[in-house]
């Protein structure tokens, strides 16, 4: 199934269109068309079909620019073009919020949508050693701007964050099928920048 076959509402193609061509911009090297399907296919993995949840995916990342505040920019996107479309308003603030959440992945206790799209999102940290290198080389690209030492320090201080977290993923299933090959990946990449530095 083609990824303009997975757009969750009846309608809106053209919105659909443009969210596509975004995903497909050039410069990306990791937030990409195949992140987009990754996600897509993690949250069929988790049982998740809420049309919330799926629209908060094909919005999370639809701004990425390598400039501030990218996840509110993409959810602010939503926030306006969907209710055009007929979505309930209420429904597109909620795709708006799930949009947020992904800038930190901590959903709260009880959010089971926002774990599931933050989970979904993370999934990559559990890829296996080839597709783990992909998404390294990736994200690397996206910031080719940034000088070595300080990409190197800035990324190091994300993946710390991320292992420091009690859990990593947030559903049931999420923990029993990713997290501990997500940190093994983690805790490697991170020696691997440290031996490096």
């Amino acid at each position: 199934m083609s990824l303009a076959e997975r757009w969750p509402l009846e309608g809106g193609g053209d919105l659909r269109d443009e969210l596509l061509a975004a995903w497909g911009a050039g410069e990306r090297g990791y937030h990409d068309l195949r992140h987009l399907a990754e996600v897509l296919d993690r949250l069929a993995d988790l049982g998740c079909s809420d049309s919330r949840v799926l629209l908060a995916a094909w919005f999370h990342d639809a701004v990425y620019d390598g400039l501030p505040e990218a996840e509110e920019r993409s959810a602010r996107w939503a926030e306006d073009a969907l209710p055009a479309l007929g979505v309930d308003p209420a429904d597109a603030a909620e795709v708006a919020r799930l949009v947020r959440l992904t800038e930190g992945h901590r959903p709260a206790p009880g959010d089971p949508r926002g774990e599931a799209l933050t989970d979904a999102d993370l999934a990559i940290l559990a890829a296996d050693d080839a597709r783990y290198a992909e998404y390294v080389a990736g994200v690397r690209a996206e910031y080719a701007h940034v000088a070595e030492p300080d990409f190197a320090a800035g990324r190091a201080a994300v993946l710390s964050d991320l292992l420091a977290k009690e859990t990593l993923f947030h559903t049931a299933v999420g923990r029993q099928r990713w997290e501990e090959r997500a940190r093994e990946n983690l805790a490697r990449e991170l020696a691997d920048l440290a031996r490096r530095s």
